[in-house]
């Protein structure tokens, strides 16, 4: 499912949509999802102000405590295409990350990078967003070519709107690519349940609100290459992961970020 083509897509522009890559997974992905809603862990947040309609539910982390989701992990071909587009020997979990927007949702994803959240450098890393559910209109949205950008793009939580670290001199603003469509090229896919859209840790990407009248509910798995390794960032981290005692420039302790591709 991951030609050549494909890859050299996903280097140029950082993201790319590998159709039916997890058609066969759908009611798996399903069944954990429902089970991680009922069932939230400590990361589950409730994205919606008082006031705003419908629900923005996520959460992460779980995957090792929900059946559906270890099974995904272990025996779809998730890593094996996560290695191909990063053109790695291997790939490491990183973390699951569930997304469900309600109908009547109209709250946006803001635009944001993944890696400045989180505390992992390296060119070789890639997320998949599957949707479980058609998305004609609650797309995903990448911007094109945003994960060469030179500075990294500030980290802002999504409720409030604060910055997520204190000290944001390091990083560049988040931009409004719909304010000035001349200078970003949005790349967007209608989708059907078990396509994924492959996108890189650093590619600046948001998604669009809900207002029809179905679910809208999207599973991510995060998966690192060969060159990941552990970084420090101005404060904590999201996903936090406290006590795991690696040092900057260390590989992800593989006891925690287990390689499932090849699998050992």
């Amino acid at each position: 499912m991951v030609s050549s083509e494909l890859v050299r897509a996903y280097e140029a522009d950082g993201a790319v949509l590998l159709p039916g890559l997890l058609a066969d997974w759908v009611d798996v992905i399903k069944a954990g999802i429902e089970r991680n809603m009922r069932e939230p862990g400590p990361y589950a947040a409730e994205n919606l102000k008082p006031g705003e309609g419908g629900r923005f539910f996520d959460d992460y982390c779980n995957w090792q405590r929900i059946p559906e989701f270890v099974e995904i992990v272990h025996k779809s071909p998730a890593a094996q295409a996560a290695a191909a587009l990063m053109r790695s020997k291997s790939a490491q979990v990183f973390h699951d990350h569930v997304l469900v927007k309600e109908p009547g949702t109209a709250k946006p994803t803001p635009w944001h990078q993944d890696a400045p959240y989180y505390f992992v450098d390296g060119d070789q890393t890639v997320s998949f967003w599957v949707p479980v559910d058609p998305v004609k209109d609650a797309t995903l949205r990448c911007v094109a070519g945003s994960h060469r950008w030179p500075k990294l793009v500030l980290p802002v939580r999504w409720l409030s709107d604060e910055n997520f670290y204190a000290d944001g001199d390091a990083y560049i603003p988040v931009p409004d690519p719909d304010a000035a469509p001349e200078r970003y090229r949005v790349l967007e896919w209608e989708m059907q349940p078990g396509d994924a859209v492959a996108f890189h840790y650093r590619t600046l990407h948001g998604a669009r609100g809900n207002f029809t009248s179905e679910r809208r509910r999207a599973f991510s798995l995060r998966f690192v290459g060969d060159d990941a390794v552990y970084a420090v960032r101005p404060g904590r981290t999201s996903p936090p992961f406290p006590g795991h005692d690696m040092k900057p420039g260390q590989r992800l302790r593989e006891d925690w970020f287990p390689v499932v591709f090849p699998e050992r």
